[in-house]
């Protein structure tokens, strides 16, 4: 099932979001975008705002001219960065009206437009099976990110995903970025290798564990025939009472905290992002919270 979620709309909400943060961005950007100096290649990359304190001999008089606002020119950089972003496009993504994979579409569109805002290239990949599926590779600027952003719309949700299995065999570069795993690691299969991984190629990592308020804080009760969206051959029969959803909601803790624990250990970041969050909210807060933005 397609979703079509990135549209003109959402993307004035992206333009928003990254106007609210931009120049505060921690972390994960701002420790590879320290010493990048736009300018010193000839090929132009974009134009962004003027802010006062920016080195005026980079304004673009002519655009001043034709539009009457400052506009300063950026050009690429020999050391641009390159974020990687993985969706994993299991069928357990459209668990919950399939706002999961809408989330995640629309986290990996955000992410991707600050991104090229910061001047980094920007390939996105979908992981079915054990496959990471090529979307778009080495996306740079606003005008490239607007020609492709919108095949984030044709993803189909479906089947299986095997994180590490896909990753480990792609190229991922070296100490060139940030890679952002976007995916409900609700799976016993292998997710820590790939983590391990990306983090011995010297890249920062970002993990995005997208839950639906269903998975979070489940409200069925009573006879239940259940199945699982990945493996529809194994089902659950019970009578859900409030014993079993207590036992539930420890799973899920522990399901979140290993994930956490793991990045943390490894000097991954984690976010826990709800499907029925705004990606403002989670942005603005949960990011904040953990110092990815400032």
């Amino acid at each position: 099932m397609a979703h079509i979620v990135i549209n003109e709309e959402f993307l004035q909400q992206v333009e928003t979001l990254q106007v609210l943060i931009k120049n505060n961005i921690a972390g994960l950007f701002g420790g590879n975008h320290q010493t990048k100096n736009f300018g010193s290649s000839c090929e132009f990359a974009d134009h962004r705002d003027y802010m006062p304190g920016d080195d005026i001999t980079k304004i673009d008089w002519n655009a001043f001219a034709r539009f009457d606002e400052l506009y300063l020119k950026l050009f690429l950089d020999e050391r641009q960065m390159h974020t990687r972003i993985y969706i994993d496009a299991s069928r357990s993504m459209e668990y919950g009206r399939a706002a999961k994979a809408e989330q995640a579409l629309k986290i990996a569109a955000l992410l991707a437009y600050i991104a090229v805002c910061e001047m980094d290239k920007v390939s996105l990949y979908v992981i079915h099976g054990g496959v990471a599926e090529k979307v778009f590779s080495g996306v740079h600027g606003k005008d490239m990110y607007l020609e492709n952003i919108g095949k984030l719309n044709a993803i189909e949700f479906d089947g299986d995903s095997h994180i590490s299995e896909a990753i480990l065999p792609s190229f991922v570069g070296y100490g060139d970025g940030l890679s952002v795993i976007i995916s409900d690691f609700l799976t016993d299969d292998n997710y820590e290798d790939a983590i391990e991984y990306l983090c011995s190629k010297r890249r920062d990592v970002l993990c995005v564990q997208v839950l639906s308020r269903e998975e979070l804080n489940p409200k069925i009760r009573g006879k239940n025939h259940l199945f699982d969206s990945e493996n529809l051959q194994k089902t659950y029969r019970r009578n859900i009472d409030k014993q079993i959803i207590e036992a539930y909601k420890m799973a899920v803790e522990y399901v979140t905290s290993r994930i956490r624990n793991y990045c943390e250990a490894r000097g991954a970041a984690y976010i826990l992002a709800s499907d029925d969050k705004s990606v403002g909210e989670i942005f603005l807060s949960q990011m904040s919270d953990m110092g990815v933005v400032k």
